[in-house]
């Protein structure tokens, strides 16, 4: 009995140990984000850091999409975080490595904007950083501490709609990394 127990012990132990790893090695690092106050405006400026591994994905004619999530949110001392207002970014990249094309995407809901490029690494440089993203006027929040939180996910390539309905723990993304930008205040804080 107490062998059956350590052997179940182990198994979790290496299960548990395996999925920690999964989740913290996820090949991707966001960079900032650095929030700027000018003229009444918030600016948000961030970027993202790709593993080598996603690179030479891209480089190999593989397409990717990144859909950046840029989120305000107002901090309470007892109440979980206030969700204000968000905005989304989907960046899509193509390179055909036999034409020496590099094609990027942006779509932001509104407007559609696509580039192509010379060099690989200026099409990284562009799709891969947001600068200066306009998110909103500081006269239509309410005084208090707010923060910026990014979101960046990578979509797998499309699965076939039918495989989601048998297989529900297959994952949609690649990876889904997030992080918050400094306190900053607005107004007078109480």
């Amino acid at each position: 009995m107490k062998k059956d127990l350590k052997i179940l012990y182990l198994l979790l132990f290496l299960f548990l140990y395996t999925v920690s790893f999964y989740s913290i090695s996820n090949g991707a690092e966001i960079v900032g984000p650095e929030v700027t106050l000018q003229n009444n405006e918030i600016y948000v400026t961030t970027s993202l850091s790709l593993e080598e591994k996603y690179v030479q994905d891209l480089r190999n004619g593989i397409k990717k999409e990144f859909i950046f999530y840029i989120d305000l949110f107002k901090v309470w001392k007892v109440w979980p975080n206030e969700f204000v207002l968000g905005k989304s970014v989907t960046r899509t990249l193509k390179c055909d490595p036999v034409k020496s094309e590099f094609i990027a995407t942006s779509y932001d809901g509104k407007t559609l904007i696509e580039k192509r490029f010379k060099s690989f690494e200026s099409m990284m440089k562009w799709a891969l950083s947001i600068s200066e993203l306009k998110l909103t006027n500081i006269k239509e929040l309410e005084p208090g501490v707010h923060f910026v939180r990014i979101t960046v996910e990578s979509k797998i390539r499309k699965l076939p709609p039918v495989i989601g309905f048998f297989i529900v723990f297959l994952s949609e993304n690649e990876f889904k990394i997030t992080k918050d930008s400094q306190d900053f205040s607005i107004g007078s804080v109480k």
